[in-house]
């Protein structure tokens, strides 16, 4: 495997501080999905076609696909795993996600007809977190084997099986969770004050994502339409999903109506459907929901 580093500039970054309520909001239709006889659902990722990704399993992570036309869940869990999370989907099916070995070591992988383990060289904890239709997901590795960071951002290039780790000033840990198809990245870092804050990389520029008011942002997925969904929580502490509008910088807040101040939004297609789950683990709901 061939191993580029790349240092990212901050260039025009800017902290995003404007008000929610300055745009008109997208109403949405909220639809729970849940697995079957399971009470812990995530859901992850979402593509064009609407096949979703996630996994179920509060204790025991086990993963799937799901097709919103015939209401069918796929099982997909990496061969003699222990665990397995399907993340990421692209608009061919591919999934991308990342797996717990019987050894307790966390790899990512890449599915298309068949299974591919992933690791950035000389690690051993891994995830992929998204993947663009252009064979590349973005995701990280942890510097220590049990997760516990500090973690370095990443997009990883299957044609050539090349990483490109990219560091963000400020930072002290960072994850990659989405990718589009212009290879913008998004995800979210821990800064020197143990903050967390979402970031958007474009043409080689970070921007820095904070919703307005929030205590922490987590940008955890985006589109090829100029869109980007996470998380932030809010100074009671409450988490709530969010849209941020990538020309505009405006923002939205997202609740789903069952799981209100317990919401994250994870992935988004390019129709604009938006996929999260909301609740308190061991709790969890799966939700899609459609703009009207």
């Amino acid at each position: 495997m061939k191993l580029n580093r790349i240092t990212t500039s901050l260039g025009l970054a800017v902290l995003l501080c404007l008000s929610a309520s300055a745009f008109g909001q997208v109403n949405y239709s909220f639809e729970t999905i849940d697995y079957p006889k399971d009470g812990f659902t995530q859901l992850l990722g979402i593509n064009n076609s609407g096949i979703i990704a996630g996994y179920h399993g509060a204790t025991v992570n086990k993963g799937f696909t799901y097709n919103l036309m015939t209401k069918m869940f796929t099982n997909e869990n990496f061969p003699g795993s222990a665990q397995t999370q399907v993340i990421g989907i692209n608009n061919q099916g591919k999934t991308s996600g990342f797996y717990i070995t019987t050894a307790s070591k966390t790899l990512g992988f890449t599915k298309k007809a068949v299974f591919v383990a992933v690791a950035f060289p000389g690690t051993t904890f891994n995830q992929l977190l998204s993947q663009n239709d252009w064979a590349q997901a973005a995701g990280y590795y942890s510097t220590k084997a049990d997760g516990t960071g500090p973690d370095h951002a990443y997009v990883y290039d299957e044609s050539g099986s090349v990483f490109e780790e990219f560091f963000i000033p400020n930072s002290t840990s960072a994850q990659a969770t989405g990718i589009n198809n212009s290879g913008d990245v998004c995800g979210f870092t821990i800064d020197k004050a143990t903050i967390m804050h979402g970031w958007l990389k474009v043409l080689g520029q970070i921007t820095i994502l904070d919703y307005p008011g929030a205590s922490a942002t987590q940008a955890l997925g985006l589109n090829n339409k100029g869109q980007v969904v996470g998380s932030y929580t809010d100074a009671s502490g409450n988490s709530h999903g969010f849209v941020y509008l990538v020309g505009s910088k405006k923002w939205q807040s997202i609740d789903d109506p069952n799981g209100i101040d317990t919401t994250l939004v994870n992935g988004i297609n390019d129709n604009g459907m938006l996929v999260g789950f909301s609740g308190t683990s061991p709790i969890n709901n799966g939700f899609v929901a459609t703009p009207q």
